[in-house]
């Protein structure tokens, strides 16, 4: 099953969701009403600033609004 290959490669790094976590993605999610993430990108953007990770594999553009480089761009 793949959550299990994943949780079992040493190259994996599966971040546990702690309150104080949950508590800063929901400030975030809160805080600007005008961009629109979902509470999960704001988890993700709480997980990048924490780890210090500025370059994602996505193309979602809220996260340059983070000052994070998106290594997948659209269109």
């Amino acid at each position: 099953m793949l959550v299990h290959d994943v949780r079992s490669d040493p190259d994996m790094d599966v971040l546990p969701q702690t309150r104080a976590d949950f508590d800063a993605a929901l400030a975030l999610y809160e805080a600007p009403p005008d961009k629109g993430y979902s509470l999960t990108d704001c988890r993700s953007m709480v997980a990048l600033r924490t780890r210090g990770v500025s370059e994602v594999l996505t193309n979602d553009h809220h996260f340059t609004q983070e000052g994070v480089a998106i290594m997948f761009p659209g269109p």
